[in-house]
Parts: C-alpha cells; structure tokens; sequence
C-alpha cells in the first residue's frame, strides 16, 4: 500500500471509530443476530446437526453484509461534501481514495468476524476444518469481503444523496436472508427456493460451511470464487468510472 492509500485507510478508520451507528451495524448487529437465531429460534429449524454449527457460516455472511452501508455513506459523504476537490488540492492520489475505503471496509468487517466466531465458539460451535481448510475458509471470505466492499463503494457512488447511498445497500443486506444462511434453500417454498439456490451468497455460504465441517464442496468453492470474482470486477470499474465522472 502506498502512502496516500494508507493515509486514506488511516482517515477512514478514525471515522469509523467515531462513528457509533457504523459500529454497531458492522459489529454488535451480527453478535445480536447470533443469539437471536441460535437461542431464540435455533429449535425451531430442523438441520441435522447442532444448530449453532449449521447457522456460524451464515452469520459470517450476515456479518459481511451489516457493516456495508457505513461505506456506502462514507463514499458518497465523501463526495458531497467536496472532500475530493481538496485532495486534489493536496495532491493525493486519485485511486487512494477509493483503496483506502475498501482497505478499511476488510479491516472493519475482519473485526466483526472475529467477534461473531468468538460468540459462536461460546455457544458451542464445533468445526471440524483442518488448517488447511481453515486457510480455505479465509480464502473465500477475503475474497467475498474484497468483492462487496468494490460493488458497495459503487453503489455509494452512484447514489446521489447520503440518504439513498445508505438505502442502496439494502438488497446486500437482505440477501443472505434468501439464501441458505438460516435455513436449507430445500427447506423453502417454490420460488423462494430456486432464488436461494442460485443467487451469489449462497455458494458463498455453502463453501464456508463446507470447509467448517470437514466435507469441502468444489463445485461450491468453484462457485464462490466465480461469482466473488465477477462481482469485485463489476464493483471495480464501475466504482473507477462513476469516480472519474464525479471527481
């Protein structure tokens, strides 16, 4: 990283921490979201093995969605308040800019993570991943993180008040409630059903709870990695563009 993207990752993460509504949508929402599913209404659901080992791959994708508004707003703050033009001023990099929002959206939802699996491992979550698949698991959720935090940063972008720029991440965050994140995409009613079996987060989920358990699924991974992939490039140039359009 270069020392303007790092001076941004900097700025963004003061922000970040002064920020108490980002904080708890990135980290103490998932936490609730985890003792809510897993003690509230864990008995309900009928998955074969302990709830909690079944529910843990869903909430890390949860958890990578909560936090995603935070950058959406800081992106397009950023933007109408014509902090841009003064870095220009200062001479800093375009492309810093950007970076440094999706550095600190990683570092921010890493965070989260951490405390969500911390939970889950209190709750008795059980993996049965060797190191190797626990490298894997890693993998694909840096990977994931790494594709949403472009697209998010896109949609904050084109959003053309702060108010709508924090509304366009909402199909993000709903998302891994229709896939298989609570519940088997089997489990699920017609339609519902082939949504949840075919959207990005699912395979997403999938892999993870794949590798979590020991039985890893390469046509899941596969998956995973095509559509995390696809979508980083999608979130990419369509983040440069509007950004060149605007800046």
């Amino acid at each position: 990283m270069n020392t303007d993207s790092a001076i941004m990752l900097r700025r963004n993460l003061k922000h970040t921490v002064r920020n108490p509504v980002a904080l708890f949508n990135a980290i103490l929402m998932p936490v609730l979201m985890m003792f809510m599913f897993v003690y509230m209404l864990g008995g309900a659901f009928s998955v074969g093995d302990a709830y909690v080992d079944y529910a843990t791959p869903g909430m890390i994708m949860m958890t990578i969605s909560y936090g995603l508004s935070a950058t959406a707003m800081a992106v397009s703050s950023d933007m109408a308040k014509g902090i841009i033009n003064r870095f220009k001023v200062m001479d800093v990099s375009r492309g810093a800019v950007l970076t440094g929002h999706v550095v600190s959206t990683m570092l921010r939802t890493v965070v989260a993570l951490a405390a969500v699996l911390g939970v889950a491992f209190l709750m008795g979550f059980s993996p049965n991943a060797t190191f190797g698949q626990w490298l894997a698991v890693i993998g694909v959720l840096l990977l994931a993180i790494f594709a949403v935090s472009w697209l998010t940063i896109a949609l904050g972008l084109a959003a053309k008040t702060l108010e709508s720029a924090g509304f366009s991440t909402v199909p993000l965050i709903m998302l891994p409630f229709f896939s298989s994140a609570i519940v088997p995409a089997d489990k699920m009613g017609p339609g519902v059903r082939e949504f949840a079996e075919y959207q990005p987060f699912t395979p997403i989920i999938e892999s993870v709870r794949g590798f979590l358990n020991g039985t890893p699924s390469n046509g899941h991974t596969i998956a995973a990695v095509s559509w995390s992939a696809g979508i980083a490039v999608v979130g990419y140039v369509w983040a440069r563009a509007r950004f060149n359009k605007r800046a």
